[in-house]
């Protein structure tokens, strides 16, 4: 009994001694600090920064007005008056218009048939052909919002015409349905407000993995100056230094995490409905996952600098997998699989629905879960690395018996 509650207090002890060791290589190391404070502190604020403006409105417009009639100055008129687009002027005909949009005049070209009113009156259809400058996706997204709904609405007018003109009486006035979509989460439809949420939380996972990668590669340096040893290394069991480890880096991104999940949204009036408490308790699993998660990828780290190439290339992956770029529901199903093993995909399904959606906690169990069935995954893979590890150093520095005296 004895015995046993020794070898439990001597654990507490190394699990103690590791984590101040790890805690001081980490303040004393600048490339982990940029790691785990300096990119969780920043990067939020340069992702945000480049995804504004959020939404684009009033797009200089130029129009090719063939038809040159009532219905067609009506449509132009229509289209003014939407909040994508601003026409700045006329053209005379398609290549000045094209010279316009190449000088960076305009962004986008309404050209109008010749016969537009012609085939309207007629109660038939025409075709208004609308050209836009693809530089960037959020004019297309903006014209694509403007132009559905003046389509639908100068359709609506022509119908109501055609209805008078034959004597009958409208019964209606407008679209036989009127749309009014209500966009959940993300009211304004802007780019920042949709995707920073969910890449805030890959922030807060690949930044703690640099982190832990480049501490493993340092400690390799260590032991290849060193015959095999590293001498900052604390001689505790695998389970006291795996968990003095993760207990170290929980404890540096808490603050980190609190910033990043609570302050980044109101500096930038990104969408921040859900409690403060449900989405920082949601927060702890992740981290505990992340941590085992780069405690099991640091065995492919061989130097310091390899973390960069282990790491730094799965950024756009996991961005992929987390379901921001693409629905999940939509994604290959092996593609699937490999997502449901990374921490942040599941942070990140859980903390847009609190945040942005107003879930509780509880309605985000399944993430909830999820994120500490991954740690326990974790921690086991990196247990066993570690002792496969510490095997494979043994043997390879085992040192050579004396020779046999004569």
């Amino acid at each position: 009994m004895n015995g046993t509650l020794h070898d439990i207090k001597q654990w507490f002890i190394d699990l103690a001694l590791v984590f101040r060791r790890e805690m001081h290589l980490v303040v004393t190391d600048a490339g982990a600090l940029i790691f785990f404070i300096g990119l969780p502190l920043l990067y939020p604020l340069v992702y945000t920064l480049i995804y504004n403006p959020e939404v684009v409105r009033d797009i200089p417009t130029v129009i090719v007005d063939n038809s040159r009639t009532a219905r067609s100055r009506e449509l132009v008129r229509n289209a003014d008056a939407t909040e994508a687009i601003n026409v700045v002027g006329y053209a005379t005909d398609m290549a000045d218009a094209r010279r316009r949009m190449n000088e960076k005049e305009c962004y986008g070209i309404m050209l109008i048939p010749e016969d537009y009113s012609k085939w309207t009156g007629r109660g038939e259809q025409s075709h208004v052909t609308f050209y836009c400058e693809m530089s960037l996706l959020l004019r297309y997204r903006s014209y694509l919002q403007a132009l559905t709904p003046l389509q639908l609405a100068t359709g609506a007018d022509i119908r109501t015409e055609l209805i008078s003109s034959l004597g009958a009486e409208s019964m209606s006035q407008g679209a036989t349905i009127n749309a009014v979509p209500t966009y959940l989460g993300d009211t304004q439809q802007g780019f920042a407000s949709f995707i920073i949420p969910g890449i805030i939380i890959l922030i807060l996972q690949q930044s703690m993995v640099l982190g832990i990668t480049l501490l493993a590669g340092t400690s390799r340096d260590r032991r290849a100056a060193n015959g095999g040893i590293d001498p900052l290394e604390i001689p505790a069991s695998p389970s006291a230094t795996l968990i003095g480890k993760m207990l170290t880096y929980v404890v540096i991104y808490l603050p980190m995490t609190i910033y990043v999940l609570h302050y980044v949204p109101l500096f930038f009036s990104l969408p921040h409905i859900g409690a403060a408490a449900d989405y920082l308790l949601f927060s702890i699993p992740l981290l505990v996952a992340s941590a085992f998660f780069g405690l099991t990828l640091q065995v492919l780290v061989k130097e310091r600098e390899t973390a960069f190439v282990v790491v730094v290339f799965t950024s756009a992956i996991f961005l992929f997998l987390s379901g921001l770029t693409w629905p999940r529901y939509a994604t290959y199903f092996p593609w699937n699989i490999l997502g449901d093993a990374i921490p942040a995909v599941w942070g990140a399904e859980g903390f847009v629905r609190i945040n942005s959606n107003g879930a509780t906690l509880s309605q985000q169990e399944h993430c909830f879960n999820m994120m500490w069935i991954l740690a326990a995954i974790y921690f086991v893979t990196s247990y066993i690395l570690l002792r496969i590890e510490r095997r494979r150093i043994c043997r390879g520095y085992r040192p050579s018996p004396a020779p046999l005296s004569e």
